[in-house]
């Protein structure tokens, strides 16, 4: 069987199981009332910076049984566009499973995905959102995807292969995308920057989005895996988006000369 063993644990997040916990209880709104989520857009920075952005957001979520989380490529490994379809991620928090079904499923319709494992293996785009999933649901199931640079066309053909397989399969899922926002600008320019994304998150408009990205230049690392998750949350009968919360790591740290930022945003 496959294993993939985490990689920023004690460094984006704590590695023990009870700090891990604490972390998260201190990020999460226990209150925050629960919505039917199709998709959401998450930050994957440490925890720190991220995490009550991350936390806010997932605390809105009503969870189904498989996330499928699009994460960025930041290392440059594996293939352009990975899938892993089998398998288990070790977690501190234990372990989390692949959903082999609907992995295999949206695998086999999809023309640029490739079952692989070398993009995964040290990407933690993906793997700083599972405590969270852990924290709520202990049982929760994962299908994880990397995409590199493409084109608009294949990301929004991905989004469409997922939400066919989900349909096909009659699963409960939510289509999470891991990104974070602006990179190592300004507070001011970059909260001016990543409103503009955002925008055309809320519109549910994915040409606008990466039209904006390009022409605007905003250093959103995971607009690729936003453009597949609105893609198929569309497809699966999204009609709106919310903004749940935006800070920078300006917020935290007390410099604003060069910040991340961070947004999150459920889509219903």
């Amino acid at each position: 069987m496959k294993m993939r063993n985490p990689v920023v644990a004690d460094q984006f997040y704590p590695g023990t199981p009870s700090s891990l916990k604490a972390e998260i209880e201190r990020l999460i709104d226990e209150k925050a009332p629960k919505e039917e989520v199709i998709g959401l857009v998450s930050p994957h920075a440490g925890y720190i910076y991220s995490g009550p952005v991350a936390g806010a957001t997932i605390s809105r979520v009503k969870f189904k049984d498989t996330f499928v989380i699009l994460g960025p490529n930041h290392t440059g490994r594996g293939a352009p566009f990975s899938i892993m379809s089998e398998g288990v991620w070790r977690m501190p928090l234990g372990e989390v499973k692949i959903d082999s079904e609907l992995g295999k499923q949206i695998l086999k319709g999809s023309k640029y995905l490739e079952e692989d494992t070398a993009a995964h293996q040290y990407e933690h785009s993906i793997e700083v959102q599972l405590p969270f999933l852990q924290y709520f649901r202990p049982d929760i199931q994962i299908v994880p995807i990397v995409l590199s640079h493409g084109t608009g066309d294949i990301y929004k053909e991905i989004g469409q292969k997922i939400a066919q397989a989900v349909k096909e399969l009659k699963k409960e899922v939510v289509i999470m995308a891991s990104s974070d926002m602006t990179h190592y600008e300004p507070h001011e320019t970059a909260k001016r920057k990543d409103n503009q994304a955002i925008e055309a998150i809320l519109d549910l408009n994915e040409d606008e989005l990466l039209r904006r990205v390009m022409d605007l230049n905003i250093t959103m690392c995971g607009y690729a895996p936003t453009v597949s998750m609105l893609s198929a949350a569309k497809e699966l009968g999204a009609k709106e988006a919310e903004l749940v919360r935006y800070q920078t790591s300006g917020d935290v740290t007390g410099d604003y000369h060069s910040v991340v930022g961070y947004a999150g945003i459920i889509v219903k």
